[in-house]
């Protein structure tokens, strides 16, 4: 897609827009700004825009505590899916998950996000466990790259 730009959100209002997108499409986990800020140091985030309009995001969790696994996750707007946003937010990460030493990868879906399991099926992922945060009543969905 030639009209896609892609920046890691290096201000506030950028941060804010990453913000934007997450709480839109993760429903059940608002994040604070604070909360964005600090996940803004720990993993590597990205913002999509199309033709100047903000239409997506990225997360990328490097691999921790002597594991190979980084976990990948890419968000799309409802009203830009379709587009190959996705497709292009997650090679991305995948990309940035390779060069940060990953030897595995992991994606999380909330199990209400139909659209979001599709895309991790027909990538090759595959589940591992379902879990339910204190507070939340909807399920997510841990997912490994199959090798």
């Amino acid at each position: 897609m030639s009209d896609l730009r892609f920046t890691p959100p290096a201000d506030d209002e950028a941060l804010r827009d990453w913000r934007r997108v997450h709480n839109a499409t993760i429903p059940t986990h608002h994040l604070s700004l604070d909360d964005v800020r600090d996940r803004s140091w720990r993993h590597h985030l990205e913002l999509a825009y199309a033709g100047g309009v903000l239409a997506g995001c990225s997360t990328v969790r490097p691999p921790e505590d002597g594991t190979c696994t980084a976990t990948v996750i890419a968000r799309v707007l409802a009203d830009h899916r379709g587009r190959g946003i996705g497709e292009e937010l997650y090679a991305r990460g995948l990309f940035k998950a390779w060069e940060l030493g990953a030897e595995q990868i992991a994606t999380v879906v909330l199990s209400s996000n139909d659209c979001g399991l599709r895309f991790a099926h027909k990538h090759g992922f595959a589940e591992t466990e379902r879990y339910v945060l204190p507070g939340e009543t909807i399920p997510w969905i841990d997912m490994k790259l199959a090798p």
